[in-house]
């Protein structure tokens, strides 16, 4: 029988969330979601008439829910992570007045940008300067929201 000590969890959790993120990135890069003109395209449901709406990244929304539901099903079948945590999935699911005005303010950020969190962060890799100004932002808007709101 082996043992688990916390230096092996924390590398594998380490080395779990690197891949995780590489996969994310990849995924980011290909499916387009890194170019916030793109993303404005997508967003534009209003030029559907005029043939101005791009609804290509509709499949990369596609494709992480089936992946996300073809997890969540399996994750509902295992008592520990790969990692060797404990699983436990969110229990709460009311839609309160937060949720609603985040929501709201987040698709004006989104809406107004073109970015969202994960594709800005990886988009400043490829030294976007506007990705770089975004991502400070959005640093400085979380720290306000949590410093008022905790």
């Amino acid at each position: 029988m082996t043992t688990t000590t916390p230096r092996t969890t924390n590398v594998r959790a380490a080395l779990v969330a690197f891949v995780g993120g590489l996969v994310f990135a990849a995924g980011l890069a290909l499916g387009g979601m890194m170019d916030p003109r793109k993303v404005q395209g997508f967003l534009n449901v209003g030029g559907m008439a005029s043939g101005q709406w791009d609804p290509s990244l509709a499949f990369v929304m596609g494709g992480a829910l089936l992946v996300s539901f073809i997890t969540f099903a399996v994750v509902k079948t295992k008592d520990a992570s790969w990692i060797g945590g404990s699983l436990t999935l969110p229990n709460r699911n009311d839609i309160d007045t937060r949720l609603v005005a985040g929501s709201v303010i987040f698709g004006i950020g989104w809406g107004v940008s073109g970015y969202c969190p994960g594709p800005a962060i990886a988009s400043v890799i490829q030294g976007g300067t506007s990705a770089l100004m975004f991502v400070c932002a959005m640093l400085v808007g979380m720290l306000i929201a949590k410093k008022t709101f905790g």
